[in-house]
């Protein structure tokens, strides 16, 4: 079977080719430092010629409103269309839980325009809502650091390490598309302010984390269900203790 994975240099895109290869499969990273580019359209016939699966893990290089929304439309609208060309089997995208919940963020929005493409698209598909990767809490405890205090929600959080992703969107790709979404997330849930505290202090950071219930999330305002999942998600292995002992100093 061969499986083109787009952004598949990436944290999650890298695991993902790793764990496909190993079951023996064609799998093509691909990425605009490997040729292929969902914005110019660049390499994406060549890479997607014979392919069953297409993951699609890019990610907008920038945050802003009008950024986001012109990068996932273009991206989305380019690589769905050189699928049908292709023949693609299955569609797969990796987004966000909370999605639908955050949409005045522009992000957020960008990202649930995304999804309604591949809706839209014919194309049999996966989308995959996965909560906060424990790779982003250093990113989260900076975005709210004023001098030596970080200021963050108390909302609920319930984050998953790269590798349980990068195992579920292996296995997906791997089964039939469900035209549906399904959700993953972290084996632990905890308030934002309190696991940022426990990170800062195994990494030994002197800042210090208060609890502010106005704090914006990424320019979210966010309550106890902005971020979590209560559809009855498939949740990850790896605790944050075992994450950090294995990954965070990497």
């Amino acid at each position: 079977m061969k499986i083109v994975i787009i952004g598949g240099t990436g944290l999650i895109g890298s695991k993902t080719v790793e764990r496909l290869r190993k079951q023996g499969c064609e799998v093509i990273a691909a990425s605009p430092n490997t040729g292929v580019n969902t914005i110019t359209g660049e390499g994406l016939k060549e890479a997607l010629a014979g392919a069953e699966v297409v993951i699609d893990l890019a990610n907008s290089p920038s945050f802003e409103d009008k950024a986001a929304m012109e990068f996932f439309e273009t991206s989305g609208r380019n690589l769905l269309a050189a699928d049908k060309a292709a023949g693609v089997k299955h569609h797969i995208a990796l987004s966000v839980v909370g999605t639908e919940r955050l949409q005045d963020v522009g992000y957020f929005r960008a990202k649930l325009a995304q999804e309604k493409l591949i809706k839209a698209s014919g194309i049999p598909y996966t989308i995959v809502h996965s909560t906060q990767f424990m790779e982003f809490l250093a990113g989260i405890a900076q975005s709210g650091t004023v001098g030596d205090a970080v200021h963050l929600s108390p909302a609920y959080v319930q984050p998953i390490a790269s590798d349980d992703v990068a195992d579920v969107m292996a296995g997906i790709a791997l089964a039939a598309p469900i035209n549906g979404m399904i959700e993953i997330s972290g084996p632990e849930r905890v308030r934002m302010s309190e696991l940022v505290a426990r990170y800062l202090k195994a990494a030994g950071d002197p800042r210090t984390v208060v609890t502010d219930p106005d704090a914006l999330y990424f320019g979210a305002r966010l309550n106890d269900t902005s971020l979590v999942s209560d559809n009855n998600p498939r949740l990850g292995r790896i605790t944050f203790e075992q994450w950090f002992a294995t990954s965070a100093r990497k």
